[in-house]
């Protein structure tokens, strides 16, 4: 029977602990490695694709993966929130927002590095203008880590909001055709709704993920449901201009948003279960290391291929360079562990808002 929809269950409830439940903590692990593989894949395989102007097999594998990519990735985000979210704010700001502005403001300076010269056309006043920016309009790839800060504080803010009005206005956002040119305000209305309900219904989810595990043969059963109505949306047109698949049409996004960000936990949960998803957990344990880091191993692996002419099948190509781009990071970061550049994936003391932290340092690697 199912639990009823109360202010308690809409805020979590009792949300696994991690050193109480591994095996759950194995399946979100496993959760964020497949979320992080996808999403390389799809920078990997949309820059190679464009670079070459052709397709592969790997763009279809992204399209089908475009309606739950992000969704998932942020209701991961969003599962552990309600162990934190009444601490006092400094404490809450240091774990939940200092950490990812951390990381986000330190890649665009290392990012800058590297392409802000080109991207400036070679004018210092440039240069300075589009860094100032990235203040307020999140840089590439980083925008994800920025949303997380941002969603995590006006989470907190909003803490004393109805449950339930809280989850229908970030439906609403998601529902909206809110297209306003700047990445915040149009990623934050796209994706909040997937974070609060990870939120929100964190118990609800850890349930669903053990009933995966108890019922394979029911769970492979959904999965195969939902794959082909996936499917079918992903790649039908719809006729609308602003929205070209049937997929990313008003309600239906929304709907599939959430379908397959269960999907997802279903997968991980029925791998982690068949002891399968040792690699994936990995990646989900070292996930913020390959979001930070994949730019550079990838557009290094597409220039090499390209160069010595390897690229003949571009799928094949694609895959290879997104395998680069997720392994690279992880050997980076495995070198880098404990040395003078742990700073890279560690936030350093000097930069804690907590100088006595509650906090483990364990926590402050955790993405």
């Amino acid at each position: 029977m199912a639990t009823p929809l109360t202010t308690s269950s809409l805020r979590g409830g009792s949300v696994p602990d991690r050193r109480s439940s591994p095996a759950r903590v194995a399946w979100v692990d496993a959760a964020k490695g497949i979320c992080i593989v996808l999403v390389v894949m799809m920078h990997t395989t949309l820059g190679l694709g464009e670079a070459l102007g052709r397709e592969g097999f790997m763009h279809h594998v992204v399209a089908f993966a475009k309606p739950f990519r992000m969704p998932d990735f942020f209701l991961l985000s969003g599962l552990f929130l309600a162990r934190v979210i009444d601490r006092d704010w400094k404490s809450y700001a240091d774990k939940r927002v200092a950490h990812f502005l951390y990381f986000y403001v330190l890649w665009v300076l290392i990012q800058f590095a590297f392409k802000g010269w080109s991207l400036s056309g070679g004018d210092p006043a440039e240069l300075l203008r589009q860094l100032a920016l990235t203040a307020v309009e999140p840089f590439g790839t980083l925008w994800f880590i920025y949303l997380l800060a941002v969603f995590s504080a006006v989470t907190k803010l909003t803490r004393r909001v109805s449950p339930a009005m809280l989850l229908v206005a970030a439906a609403a956002l998601e529902i909206a055709p809110i297209h306003t040119g700047s990445t915040l305000i149009d990623e934050f209305a796209a994706r909040y709704v997937y974070f609060v309900a990870g939120y929100l219904f964190a118990e609800r989810i850890f349930a669903f993920a053990a009933r995966a595990a108890e019922r394979p043969l029911l769970a492979l059963a959904g999965l195969a449901t939902w794959g082909v109505v996936n499917g079918l949306l992903a790649f039908t047109p719809s006729g609308v201009p602003l929205f070209p698949m049937l997929a990313e049409l008003p309600f239906v996004s929304l709907v599939l948003g959430f379908a397959g960000a269960l999907a997802i936990v279903s997968i991980a949960s029925l791998l982690t279960r068949a002891s399968l998803a040792a690699p994936l957990r990995y990646c989900g344990e070292h996930s913020i290391a390959i979001y930070l880091a994949f730019f550079l191993p990838m557009a290094a692996g597409r220039a090499l291929l390209m160069k010595l002419g390897l690229v003949g099948d571009v799928g094949v190509a694609a895959a290879a360079v997104t395998a680069m781009a997720v392994v690279a990071p992880l050997i980076l970061e495995r070198l880098v562990r404990g040395t003078a550049f742990d700073f890279l994936f560690v936030r350093p003391r000097p930069f804690w808002l907590m100088r006595r932290a509650r906090l483990t340092p364990a926590e402050y690697r955790s993405a």
